[in-house]
């Protein structure tokens, strides 16, 4: 009776404890958005459509004020909730953001309560002084022309940018801390992240100056056991890097993604309970097994805000673990969400600064869009323009005097313009910039015919197996590439105006200095010799959609064979 009694008191002790210390379980909400751009504004997405899921609907999609709703709402229904970035939130923006140096998208990001950002390849694409200063604040940027324009002061971001793999070349430390632990509610969530570890062959030489980039997974789990010592309840891992799924946005746990993500899920730590990612622009919800067998989330939201990624886990904060999760995908319907004031004011000020020269109508189109969507041969006909403008730019003697001009495909960012219908078929300076934002230098340089099918050979399983990065080519220039054939003999009949290049023979050929570095996989235009530089990319295509009325050409220049 008295061993009974015992037991009932230290059972009535423990109970006392549990009411004293309250429920060890916290539903958190983790919201995240990758590859914003700088898209202040909401943008074209096409959507499954509910009535006949073989169909899509075209909806406009993002934008700050619709994301600030979404976010408000989220927020109110669950006050445990963060917000998170999954890298390249800059870079590559639209006018409306670039002509500000991006620093309109990172007090936007800030009034949106973000807490962490794990760096993207387009964070690099001013250099690390310039990420440095978005980190810091202040107004003294290597493009003073653009900077402190939105403000007189800039104070930079109150979120935190990570990167557990980023090491400064000499010293082999890391640029940046690993990971951020975020307290929401009662539970510690640590968010630990990695950009893709072939950074360098997607960003310019300058802008990866002084950094190596090691191994996502490797970089990742060495980083867990710090982690766990400072008391973590759960653990979501933030990556740059992405694949691709046939399964639509809104398929919850698709089992069909392949790519680069694949791999890196597969190998990271089981503590990981989820991997939030990013750069490829894709929208998928899928499962991947871990190192234990056991299935992990892997989700991506497509692009430009259209979709946010969304988890949501129980977290048992008494034995720091995750004891349910489920992810999804929410459309950011401008239309339908719930608009933030202060977002709405942020871009009424954004656009006084930048509509007079947004709204310049520069030229009138023989069609009302010029899409960048590529064909089965991986020519698009924007992709054609594009060239044929450099081609033109560079052809005069005094201006390098180029044949041939190459364009990649990843540095056309829209279709032009960026929204139909567009009946006048006008285009402005502001569509123009956002197809080509990047303030990319027009290089002509000496190549032979032989490294010319060097670099078109190294199209394919660019930038990993599988997967190909189809270069546009101007008019006049044609080649013929074989998907059967073994990879380094892909490509053959290469012309130019009809007649055979000539592998010994010199030819000079107009590119941008990504292209021209060796950006992209393409080393072999590294070794192009008389380099001359020309005009800003932006400034050809505005100057050859100014000369005449530019109608699509659908001649096949790339032709594939199988």
């Amino acid at each position: 009776m008295k061993n009974n009694l015992l037991l009932i008191g230290a059972a009535l002790t423990l109970s006392s404890c549990s009411m004293i210390l309250g429920p060890s379980t916290v539903d958190v909400t983790v919201i995240g958005v990758n590859d914003f751009h700088g898209n202040l504004l909401p943008t074209s997405f096409r959507v499954p459509d509910p009535a006949d899921r073989t169909k899509t609907l075209t909806v406009q999609a993002g934008g700050v004020e619709a994301i600030g709703g979404i976010l408000a709402e989220a927020r109110k229904a669950n006050p445990n909730t963060v917000f998170v970035g999954v890298g390249d939130m800059t870079g590559a923006s639209p006018l409306i953001s670039g002509l500000l140096r991006d620093e309109p998208t990172i007090d936007a990001l800030n009034g949106l309560g973000m807490a962490v950002n794990v760096v993207g390849n387009h964070e690099l694409d001013y250099g690390l002084s310039e990420l440095m200063r978005y980190q810091k604040g202040g107004c003294n940027s290597n493009d003073a022309a653009k900077a402190c324009k939105f403000n007189n002061t800039f104070a930079g971001a109150k979120f935190t940018y990570i990167a557990a793999n980023m090491l400064d070349e000499k010293t082999g430390q890391p640029v940046l801390p690993a990971y951020k632990i975020v307290q929401v509610g009662k539970a510690k969530v640590a968010f630990v992240g990695a950009v893709l570890k072939d950074t360098p062959t997607v960003v310019t030489p300058a802008g990866v100056a002084g950094l190596k980039f090691e191994d996502e997974v490797k970089s990742i789990n060495a980083a867990i056991p710090a982690i766990k010592r400072m008391g973590a309840d759960a653990i979501v891992a933030l990556v740059h890097q992405g694949g691709t799924s046939r399964d639509a946005f809104d398929i919850v746990d698709c089992k069909t993604l392949t790519g680069p993500i694949v791999d890196v899920a597969r190998g990271l730590d089981p503590a990981v309970s989820a991997i939030m990612t990013g750069h490829t622009h894709r929208g998928y919800n899928c499962l991947v097994p871990g190192p234990d067998g056991k299935d992990r989330i892997v989700i991506q939201g497509d692009a430009l805000g259209h979709l946010l990624q969304r988890i949501d886990m129980t977290v048992d904060t008494r034995a720091n673990r995750v004891t349910a999760i489920r992810a999804s995908n929410v459309v950011v319907d401008a239309a339908k969400a719930p608009k933030d004031a202060a977002m709405t004011a942020l871009v009424q000020k954004a656009k006084g600064l930048t509509d007079p020269i947004s709204k310049t109508v520069i030229a009138t189109l023989g069609v009302e869009q010029i899409s960048r969507t590529a064909g089965t041969n991986g020519e698009s006909p924007l992709g054609r323009v594009i060239a044929d403008s450099q081609l033109a730019a560079a052809a005069p003697a005094s201006k390098g005097g180029a044949v041939i001009a190459f364009m990649n495909p990843g540095g056309i960012r829209a279709d032009l313009p960026v929204n139909v219908p567009n009946a006048s078929k006008q285009v402005t300076y502001g569509d123009a910039f956002t197809v080509q934002p990047f303030g990319n230098i027009l290089t002509v340089i000496t190549l032979t015919g032989a490294q010319i099918k060097e670099a078109l050979e190294q199209q394919f399983d660019n930038p990993s197996a599988g997967s190909n990065r189809i270069l546009q080519v101007s008019r006049g220039f044609t080649y013929t590439w074989d998907n059967a054939k073994p990879k380094g003999e892909k490509v053959s009949e290469i012309k130019l105006n009809g007649q055979a290049i000539d592998p010994a023979a010199s030819y000079r050929v107009v590119l941008n200095n990504f292209l021209a570095d060796g950006g992209d996989g393409f080393t072999a235009f590294a070794k192009g010799t008389s380099r001359l530089g020309g005009d800003l990319d932006i400034d050809a295509f505005r100057a050859y959609l100014t000369s005449t009325t530019v109608t699509p050409d659908t001649t096949e220049r790339v032709k594939r064979l199988n």
